[in-house]
């Protein structure tokens, strides 16, 4: 194994950098699903995915900021925002494939994990919010505002504020579990968000 920051693999010399992040990022979500956030180290990771440890020093700043991108990396295909031109179907899609991961799959712990830890860690704080927080919140905005140009909810109301109306009560019950974290309590949220919203034209009107 090299130790020059580029890894190599016996027989077939130097892999690309593009195969080698994506071979570390897939370790790296494997062990963060297996294991939690405790169990991501360089050595680790490296060593399951063939790569030089140096090599994860260059690219990331912290074991935490590379267990973040390897979350998010994992969870980004079954988070995706549909757009089938109907909001409330797509918003109740979106939050119940969320609530699968949080619950289901692992993910709950890990991302409770990673806000606990980026509390005290600037650098994860910072991939954090770069990563994961503001992407995500923009698919959401999109969303709704997409949903204003059709006139399917009122356009008075800010989208920001639905984004944490709807995610927020679900990290809440995610961070805080004394109340459980279902699909029927997404549905909930979601049909009480869109009988204050709903706009003219909406195909639920």
């Amino acid at each position: 194994m090299s130790e020059q920051g580029v890894a190599v693999r016996q027989g077939r010399g130097r892999r690309p950098a593009a195969e080698v992040r994506q071979a570390v990022l897939t370790a790296a979500g494997e062990l963060l699903f297996e294991t939690g956030l405790t169990g991501i180290t360089f050595e680790k990771v490296a060593q399951r995915a063939g790569a030089s440890k140096m090599t994860l020093y260059k690219w990331w700043p912290s074991p935490g900021a590379l267990a973040l991108e390897a979350y998010f990396a994992a969870v980004k295909a079954s988070l995706a925002f549909p757009d089938t031109g109907d909001v409330e179907r797509d918003l109740t899609s979106q939050l119940h494939a969320f609530v699968h991961l949080i619950t289901e799959q692992s993910g709950g712990r890990v991302i409770a994990e990673l806000v606990g830890a980026a509390q005290t860690d600037p650098d994860l704080a910072s991939a954090f919010a770069e990563s994961y927080t503001r992407p995500r919140r923009q698919l959401a905005v999109d969303t709704f505002v997409r949903a204003q140009e059709r006139g399917q909810i009122r356009a008075d109301v800010d989208p920001e504020v639905l984004v944490d109306q709807l995610w927020g009560a679900c990290y809440h019950r995610l961070l805080l579990p004394d109340q459980p974290l279902t699909l029927a309590f997404a549905d909930a949220l979601i049909r009480n968000l869109m009988l204050g919203i709903r706009g003219p034209a909406s195909p639920h009107s």
